[in-house]
């Protein structure tokens, strides 16, 4: 289906919806609501009063039915990723960034990838078979041929399973390259969707271009990548309208190509040694960063809403609750951060350092199941293929069995031995269709026999 605007139409529209917008009285929440349940997502004047609501009683609605849509949509599952960046090299001088190249006191460093395949290697020892790959924006020591090297060297050298990048902005044919290395997800962050603002805190380097950077998505899928994750980075601007135009960013998408935004990340500016800013132009509360997960989870259902190390303990326990469906842990934002004892500048400080055995508790305790599930990408389920099995409900009894089934692997490679996790293993199994189950239970039994990357 192709639509008839441009992305930057969409964003434009975006910006004439949240300035109408207003909270809903109790009766149109109720047919939001309602209509959020049918999970085909809201459409942005919905949206923009969910992001308006302030009433206590109303953002608890809210955030149950976020829940509610997202145990429809993946189950209980909770995947479980973390970052590995390269380089905090970069041409750019963003305010908000301990990269910017205006930080004479960074420490820099970019990993060869030699040292990019021992940081995979601890991540996959940890138990991680999916990482992100971040790059700050430099055109010597973030190059293509430098990303492509990376990516060839993590696979033919380590065990894991697909590598999902975070760079700067490419060409059509440059998206070409990269994904030909085998790049699972493209990622990339507009920070905020208001020119104004955006060009005020990137006043140098190849991050000025507001419109380059607004269209990489499109130049991304139309290179070949099947998925891709967007998101504001919150606290620059109004959220109110950052997250509306994410919502149309990720609508435009599926409006072109057949697929919504894979993920949309919900990151809140934090501080960052060297950065021009010390504090966040227009702060988000813990309150209004909560709605906005659960909005993005009513308005655009199959994507992965992403919570990273960010944000506090306790509010990343709450957003498992109300939408967020993958979360880092035991992140490092630094390059080559990984087992190291000699540290250089991270991108941004961060709130929660539990490591993926201490999420992976956290996240069975709460009811639901970790997963460290990569079975989308080795069965091709990407792009609308991936779209279209989720609008259609295919993918609630995939993920839970393929997390369980990961799951269990972690088990046994880690030497975790967790009653928590063993119970979840166990519960979830137990919990699956009569048709379903005895098939996962043979596979369980193949995994503990020494059979991996099992899925369906």
């Amino acid at each position: 289906m192709q639509s008839n605007m441009t992305v930057d139409e969409e964003i434009m529209k975006a910006g004439i919806t949240h300035a109408g917008a207003s909270a809903p009285d109790k009766n149109r929440l109720d047919e939001i609501l309602k209509r959020a349940k049918l999970l085909r997502g809201l459409p942005l004047e919905d949206a923009a009063s969910l992001l308006h609501t302030e009433d206590p009683e109303h953002i608890r609605l809210i955030s149950e039915a976020a829940g509610e849509v997202k145990e429809a949509v993946f189950g209980p599952r909770v995947v479980l990723f973390a970052p590995l960046y390269l380089s905090n090299y970069c041409g750019n001088d963003c305010l908000y960034c301990g990269f910017r190249r205006s930080n004479t006191t960074a420490r820099r460093k970019a990993v060869s990838p030699e040292e990019a395949v021992e940081q995979a290697k601890i991540l996959s020892k940890a138990g991680f078979k999916r990482i992100i790959l971040v790059a700050g924006e430099h055109p010597l020591h973030s190059s293509i041929d430098y990303l492509v090297k990376v990516a060839e060297a993590i696979y033919s050298q380590t065990d894991i399973r697909i590598l999902h990048i975070n760079s700067a902005p490419l060409s059509v044919e440059n998206f070409r390259t990269i994904k030909s290395a085998g790049y699972g997800v493209y990622q990339c962050f507009q920070e905020t969707y208001h020119p104004e603002t955006y060009s005020v805190m990137h006043p140098v380097g190849m991050k000025r271009d507001y419109g380059f950077r607004l269209n990489a998505m499109d130049r991304a899928l139309e290179a070949g990548f099947g998925d891709v994750g967007i998101g504001a980075l919150l606290g620059l601007y109004d959220y109110r309208f950052d997250a509306l135009a994410t919502i149309a960013h990720s609508k435009h998408l599926e409006e072109r190509f057949g697929a919504a935004a894979h993920t949309i990340s919900v990151p809140r500016l934090r501080y960052a040694e060297g950065a021009a800013l010390k504090e966040p132009p227009a702060p988000v509360s813990d309150i209004d960063f909560k709605k906005i997960v659960a909005v993005y989870r009513l308005s655009v259902p199959y994507a992965g809403v992403v919570i990273s190390t960010r944000e506090p303990e306790a509010v990343r326990e709450e957003c498992l609750k109300i939408g967020a469906s993958q979360i880092s842990a035991g992140s490092s934002v630094e390059p080559g951060g990984y087992g190291k004892t000699e540290h250089s500048t991270a991108q941004f400080s961060l709130h929660d350092n539990r490591d993926i055995v201490e999420m992976a508790e956290v996240i069975a305790r709460a009811g639901l199941l970790p997963s460290l599930c990569t079975a989308c990408y080795r069965n091709g389920r990407q792009g609308a293929a991936y779209h279209d099995t989720v609008i259609s409900g295919g993918m609630h009894d995939k993920c839970t069995v393929n997390a369980v089934l990961s799951l269990k692997e972690y088990l046994l490679d880690t030497g975790n031995k967790s009653e928590a996790l063993e119970g979840a293993v166990r519960r979830f199994t137990e919990a699956l269709p009569d048709n379903v189950r005895a098939g996962v239970q043979n596979k369980l039994a193949g995994i503990a026999a020494g059979d991996r990357d099992v899925h369906i």
